[in-house]
């Protein structure tokens, strides 16, 4: 089973007044010790999100075939994050997921993608993957998670859990209890997402979730906020 990192960082050029300010924040994440990040763009064309996510994938590490998600081999790039593995990978590049665009995800070499509720099904997602690369699901209440949860998805994201500024318009909050319930009724990985800080991150774990997503409270300085919140999410 995918063993998910607690801090699951996403980076959207829209919070950073310069693009540059993203890819130099990506890296102070990666040097504060975060292995997955997501790249999120709701409002590029795909020419530019394709470039950002190539400069993306050369600063914070690149897959040596650039046909790997097509090759009998990829078996080795899923067991980067499951079972035995996971131990003994020896690759120190940070896991990268493309948010909403599998095809920019093959194009970029990215690690897997993640999409939301009004993006392509997670079944003609995973076909355009294939089985090697990683696919997280957004679910905003228990029957969408429940659904999710009957998928080929590898991880599930339940929120917002907290009021959020992120999104021009969040779903209804589904607080604490929301994350407990989503526990319930699923065994794959559980991403938290939505309004998290590094004061409430704690609370989310301790209800169930296996990792936070973060996007807000890691804008300002990076990297030591990155290291806050490891150091709180132990």
């Amino acid at each position: 089973m995918l063993q998910l990192p607690r801090l699951y960082p996403i980076v959207d050029p829209a919070c950073f007044h310069e693009v540059s300010e993203m890819f130099a924040a990506a890296e102070e994440l990666a040097a504060a010790g975060c292995t997955l990040l997501q790249y999120r763009n709701k409002s590029g064309n795909a020419r530019l999100m394709l470039d950002h996510a190539r400069e993306l994938r050369t600063r914070l590490g690149a897959r040596a075939d650039p046909e790997l998600p097509r090759s009998p081999a990829t078996a080795e790039l899923r067991s980067a994050w499951t079972g035995e593995g996971a131990r003994s990978h020896t690759s120190t590049s940070v896991k990268l997921i493309m948010n909403d665009r599998a095809d920019l995800c093959l194009a970029a070499s990215f690690d897997g993608v993640h999409v939301g509720q009004d993006d392509l099904s997670p079944e003609a997602v995973r076909k355009i993957l294939g089985g090697a690369l990683f696919m997280g699901v957004s679910t905003h209440n228990a029957e969408q998670l429940a659904e999710a949860d009957r998928t080929s998805a590898d991880y599930l994201a339940i929120g917002p859990v907290f009021a959020t500024g992120s999104k021009e318009n969040p779903d209804p909050v589904v607080g604490l209890e929301g994350v407990r319930r989503a526990r319930e009724l699923t065994r794959k990985p559980l991403v938290a997402i939505g309004g998290i800080t590094r004061g409430n991150a704690r609370s989310v774990l301790d209800a169930g979730a296996d990792s936070v997503a973060v996007i807000s409270d890691l804008i300002r300085d990076p990297g030591k906020s990155a290291e806050e919140f490891l150091r709180v999410l132990g």
